[in-house]
């Protein structure tokens, strides 16, 4: 059996919604997919925040938040699936042993490119003592799309990729990070039409 082309896999890659993209949690929304295989794919959405911080996200899981630098930064709704649950994106973190490759943390996925995510409380609790890693992003929920499904919607115009920089997702004021990330493929939000053109 052969095939055509290689399976496509956008792991360490953002979607950025297309003006024709009118659904409510993802209309001007970036993501960042975490795992992208024939099974499917997993993703964050880095721009939109909800209306509570970190701060007080830290007082609801019983956590006293030692960071100040991290108070005021917002949650994010990180998509539709598990909205009760928390994802933490972040910069690696390998124990202490220099050559270690042993993850810190009970639940991390760690990303091809350089990132990791991680689900467990303990990333919460070395952020309220003042450790773990210096660059995340919380979300509540994630985004998920079953087998063929992400595939579909990029077909239909309804996505554009590009490879992640991480400097949008840590370094880049929210309201900026869908303009950075058109950016990086080298467009402006003005000239996207929301129509599909068919030759």
């Amino acid at each position: 059996m052969s095939s055509d082309s290689a399976p496509m896999n956008l792991t360490h890659h953002f979607l950025i919604a297309m003006p024709g993209l009118q659904d409510e949690t993802f209309a001007r929304s970036v993501i960042y997919l975490c795992e992208h295989s024939e099974r499917g794919a997993l993703g964050l959405v880095i721009n939109k925040p909800s209306d509570i911080n970190l701060k007080v996200l830290f007082e609801k899981v019983e956590l006293h938040l030692s960071r100040p630098e991290f108070g005021e930064a917002p949650v994010f709704q990180g998509g539709p699936v598990q909205t009760e649950r928390g994802f933490v994106l972040h910069e690696p973190v390998v124990a202490n042993a220099p050559d270690s490759k042993e993850l810190v943390y009970a639940s991390t996925m760690t990303i091809p490119g350089g990132l990791e995510m991680t689900t467990s409380k303990d990333v919460l609790e070395a952020l309220a003592t003042g450790s773990g890693p210096r660059k995340v992003l919380v979300s509540l929920g994630y985004s998920a799309w079953e087998q063929g499904q992400l595939e579909s919607e990029l077909a239909e115009n309804s996505w554009l990729t590009v490879g992640a920089d991480p400097a949008v997702i840590f370094d880049t004021p929210v309201e900026q990070r869908y303009d950075r990330a058109l950016m990086l493929l080298g467009l402006e939000a003005w000239k996207l039409t929301p129509h599909a053109g068919h030759a």
